[in-house]
């Protein structure tokens, strides 16, 4: 019999990629998705969602993160043998604007799906999304497992909270729980609501006609990104390890925003230049003169985070994860898909 997964938060960019790699392993995939007005179905619309259909693989139910009695039922039901709890309220910036619910959410909304596994009795394994945002600006050195944490947000505070929780309830109840400390990782399936993918359609829909500008915050902002898709490969091979513990996944390289931007505009043929300081800074193109960057400060956090850099070591070592996929790879891909996406 195929094992059983439950993935909270399966329509995000990581969740509908971890959803697809363990397709592909033979595993039952259930997904919880919260009850939205709008369509929110976009990356997991390409798996099989009609339950009634034989030899489906994918599985949906509507669940929230703040409704404990509706956990506990999904858990009983299914009875997964691999838990992974991806959903959070997770932009950064946001968080300053909700910090109530994003702690409901990510913080509390972790507690809720540990207590269900303890009290139904299940027994499953529980892999916690934890952030390099756990670090605030604690170091300018690569981090590890053993770097201090020094959360810059109420979203860091939330998933500083999430992750002790799992190594408490790991500790306390001899739970198989794991918290994979991922830090940025990126892809065509990302919210636009993010710097990655907000640069790269704002590059597609500049070269089309569709958008005059795009507008940053700090883009002195540095931060080590990888691809989603390697990324959930990792979540799956800690769960396959003889015990649980806590794991760094990154790709040790760092790259600023300003770099982030440079290099999407010029995926598409387009070569920056800079001009003025701080907030009046602008990104030209070099060709028209024509401004295409401006600084925004509404795009600044009340508290930046200036800089992260992760060191994958332990990971290597123990389960011999690698990142595929370099950072120009990255953006490459992503400028490519929305500019095909944005053509129609």
């Amino acid at each position: 019999m195929s094992k059983k997964a439950l993935i909270t938060g399966v329509t995000g960019q990581d969740g509908s990629y971890l959803a697809d790699f363990l397709i592909e392993k033979g595993y039952e995939v259930h997904g919880l998705r919260r009850r939205s007005s709008s369509y929110n179905l976009t990356n997991i619309e390409h798996l099989n969602l009609n339950p009634h259909l034989k030899n489906s693989k994918f599985f949906l139910h509507y669940g929230d993160l703040t409704d404990s009695s509706n956990l506990n039922r999904v858990i009983e039901k299914i009875e997964p043998d691999e838990i992974y709890n991806l959903a959070a309220q997770s932009h950064v910036r946001v968080s300053f604007d909700i910090p109530e619910y994003t702690a409901e959410v990510d913080a509390v909304g972790t507690l809720r799906l540990l207590d269900a596994i303890k009290e139904t009795g299940i027994k499953t394994k529980f892999y916690q999304a934890s952030s390099s945002e756990l670090y605030g600006n604690s170091s300018n050195k690569a981090l590890n497992e053993k770097s201090p944490f020094s959360p810059c947000s109420p979203y860091a505070v939330a998933k500083l909270f999430a992750y002790w929780i799992t190594v408490n309830y790991r500790d306390s109840y001899n739970m198989f729980a794991s918290n994979g400390i991922l830090f940025n990782h990126e892809s065509p399936r990302r919210s636009s609501s993010f710097v990655s993918r907000k640069i790269t359609l704002a590059v597609a829909n500049i070269i089309k006609g569709k958008q005059d500008k795009l507008y940053l915050g700090n883009l002195d902002a540095c931060r080590d990104w990888g691809f989603a898709k390697d990324y959930v490969e990792a979540m799956w091979l800690m769960l396959q390890q003889e015990n649980p513990d806590d794991y760094v996944i990154a790709t040790g390289n760092i790259h600023s925003v300003r770099e982030f931007a440079v290099k999407a505009f010029h995926a598409a043929g387009i070569d920056i230049i800079w001009k003025g300081e701080g907030k009046d800074e602008k990104g030209l193109d070099s060709k028209t003169n024509n401004i295409l960057i401006e600084i925004d400060p509404y795009y600044f956090r009340p508290t930046e985070v200036d800089s992260l850099l992760g060191d994958a070591t332990k990971a290597k070592a123990e389960f011999n994860w690698q990142p595929r996929i370099s950072f120009d790879e990255l953006v490459d891909m992503m400028v490519k898909s929305d500019i095909e996406r944005v053509s129609g």
